[in-house]
């Protein structure tokens, strides 16, 4: 998996709901299986995206902070 190609997608600044919407749009343009790694500021987002994957059925690889917010690494349903 660290090799495998990804999309980043930068919401950092953006407050709730603003990156749950632009992550589910984004995903709606991506190819099923694919990953896409979000950045983000929101503190809430830590509760907010992996609720936003169980809800539409993606799949959250992984869940990092990093300085000033988290990143997070979701595989697209299939």
């Amino acid at each position: 998996m660290p090799h495998e190609e990804r999309i980043i997608y930068d919401l950092r600044g953006l407050k709730c709901p603003l990156p749950v919407l632009k992550t589910r749009k984004r995903m709606e343009t991506v190819a099923p299986g694919a990953l896409i790694e979000i950045e983000t500021t929101d503190p809430l987002a830590v509760i907010d995206i992996p609720h936003f994957c169980n809800e539409d059925g993606h799949r959250l690889e992984v869940a990092t902070p990093v300085a000033g917010g988290h990143r997070f690494l979701i595989r697209k349903k299939a």
